[in-house]
């Protein structure tokens, strides 16, 4: 039951939305020392982290968009294009990103989100293994989360 001293609203707010993430931020690391610990550190910031694939004429092929935070690669999206897919394009896109996090930026593991209908088996034959599954989301689908280490 909600407190009549309380009143609830909804509605996009950003001031407020910036405010709750501040505080959020500061109850995290007064309660996480491992939190605690990469604050004012180089892994306390997220660094976007991109690769492309270009045809000879510049257009696109397929691409990889991700970011690294506290030693962990976060791959968002991976797409080839159809007329490149089955050349091993993916393969070494991903290949690419987990080189860079590995080796440039110290990163221990990878992480990603991927639907049934989308690449599940794809990531298992490159080493990722699952940790999660979310079924009926959306509704009808399943939602895979997929680690790695990177070694």
């Amino acid at each position: 039951m909600v407190s009549p001293m309380f009143r609830i609203e909804t509605g996009v707010d950003r001031d407020r939305r910036d405010q709750l993430r501040i505080r959020l931020r500061e109850a995290d690391t007064a309660a996480s020392p491992v939190i605690r610990s990469l604050r004012g550190t180089p892994g306390e910031r997220e660094v976007p982290l991109h690769v492309w694939a270009l045809t000879g004429e510049g257009e696109l092929a397929g691409g990889l968009v991700g970011h690294t935070w506290a030693a962990w690669l976060h791959v968002a999206h991976l797409w080839v294009d159809d007329a490149h897919r089955g050349t091993g394009l993916g393969s070494r896109l991903l290949s690419s990103a987990e080189g860079t996090a590995r080796e440039d930026r110290d990163c221990r593991a990878a992480r990603l989100e991927t639907w049934d209908f989308q690449a599940p088996e794809f990531y298992k034959k490159q080493g990722y293994e699952v940790v999660c599954a979310i079924p009926d989301y959306p509704p009808g689908v399943t939602e895979y989360t997929l680690t790695k280490r990177l070694g």
